[in-house]
């Protein structure tokens, strides 16, 4: 979701005059890369504390996505079917990170990195984990 979140805000901004508006269309995009960037950096930290953090972070560039679009609808860069289709791509990808660091916190994984009598963490999702990283 993310992926297509900064799909169509790339699409979206290079047009014109959004285009040739390059402060807020590198504001955009930066936020759009970000909501990326931080699930990835986050679940590559090995521990579900961090991941969180990096979620909360991506979350708060989807916002901060839904901000530039309406700076662009309200200068006239996108119109007003765009804007909400745009707005519902990135509130639903904001929304799916929140349900992710709501299933974090109520569960006991930890992560890849907490190791439990000299094996990985004893459940069977980071079982698969410890399986995958093996074969490395």
């Amino acid at each position: 979701m993310a992926r297509r979140l900064t799909f169509e805000v790339y699409g979206a901004s290079k047009k014109s005059p959004f285009g040739k508006d390059f402060g807020l269309q590198r504001q955009i995009r930066d936020a759009s890369v970000s909501v990326m960037a931080n699930i990835a950096e986050g679940f590559e930290r090995g521990g579900s504390g961090e991941f969180q953090q990096f979620l909360a972070i991506a979350k708060g560039s989807a916002g901060e996505v839904i901000s530039h679009l309406y700076v662009a609808l309200d200068q006239g860069y996108i119109g007003e079917q765009e804007f909400r289709r745009l707005e519902k791509v990135a509130r639903d990808t904001g929304r799916k990170i929140g349900g992710l660091m709501s299933y974090l916190r109520q569960s006991n994984l930890r992560g890849p990195k907490f190791k439990v009598s000299g094996t990985r963490q004893g459940n069977s999702a980071n079982a698969r984990l410890e399986t995958r990283d093996s074969k490395r």
